[in-house]
């Protein structure tokens, strides 16, 4: 089976054209090479696909007939991926809530809050 099908039947690209992308961007990797969306795989073969972020390891245990349900995805491969992966997406989840660059666009209400609780606070004080 193709990588870019076998891809898209275990449920980790929601389309082909999607997987095909992501092989030809260089995304996937088949034992540590990167690959074009038309080599074949095997049972046994160590799969590497990035995808947000996360680089997902995985061994090929089966090739399904088509695509599975993903109760069923399982039986068809054995998840290696580190929890280290999982846990650098967090970190990096939590960044990007409360990183925003000083200056761009207008205040949050949140900012406005606090720009007008800092003013509030240094007037009173002058006086």
């Amino acid at each position: 089976m193709r990588i870019d099908k076998y891809l898209w039947c275990t449920r980790y690209f929601k389309t082909r054209n999607i997987a095909t992308e992501a092989c030809k961007k260089g995304h996937v990797k088949v034992n540590d090479k990167a690959v074009k969306p038309s080599r074949d795989v095997f049972p046994m073969d160590k799969i590497t696909v990035r995808k947000n972020q996360i680089n997902y390891q995985f061994t090929i245990l089966d090739v399904p007939p088509n695509r599975v349900g993903a109760k069923l995805v399982d039986m068809y491969r054995k998840d290696t991926t580190p929890k280290e992966a999982f846990e650098h997406s967090e970190l990096l989840k939590y960044s990007k809530d409360y990183y925003r660059k000083k200056g761009t666009g207008r205040p949050t209400k949140k900012d406005r809050r606090e720009i007008d609780d800092y003013t509030t606070t240094n007037s009173t004080e002058e006086e």
